[in-house]
């Protein structure tokens, strides 16, 4: 009886896993997006704690929002638990097309490669989608 719990729960642990960085989609990406420029717009610190944190919705399988400033391209948030080293960094360098797309009243498509989370970080085709809010560049990416 013991190996079969054993088993089982090895079973359990792995599709959990496997849930946590579900592929999400263009429609995912999109209301993240939405959820993102709400939550900014209510409290603009609570929110930016919470998607560095991923938590209330903003990690959810590969989707996750990501901020910067608009004045100095400095990446003030993002929901991947695996990028945080990049937190200061100016995306006006290291991402050009999402910095050049952040328009206020504007949701704009970029496509470029970016390495995916969980384990396989092997660098994939992501578009996100990219707004300004509150003098942030706010985006959300899915892996195509």
């Amino acid at each position: 009886m013991f190996p079969r719990l054993l088993i089982g729960a090895f079973g359990a642990t792995a599709v959990l896993i496997q849930a946590a960085y579900a592929q999400g989609t263009a429609a995912d990406a999109k209301a993240m997006l939405e959820k993102t420029v709400a939550a900014i717009k209510a409290d603009k610190t609570k929110a930016l704690d919470e998607i560095n944190k991923g938590e209330d919705g903003f990690l959810v399988g590969d989707i996750y929002p990501f901020c910067f400033n608009l004045d100095d391209g400095a990446l003030v948030a993002i929901g991947n638990p695996d990028a945080k080293q990049r937190l200061g960094q100016d995306i006006s360098l290291t991402n050009p097309q999402a910095y050049a797309a952040a328009k206020e009243g504007q949701i704009n498509e970029v496509t470029y490669e970016a390495a995916k989370p969980g384990r396989d970080k092997s660098p994939g085709l992501k578009a996100s989608f990219i707004t300004a809010v509150a003098g942030l560049g706010c985006g959300v990416g899915y892996y195509k």
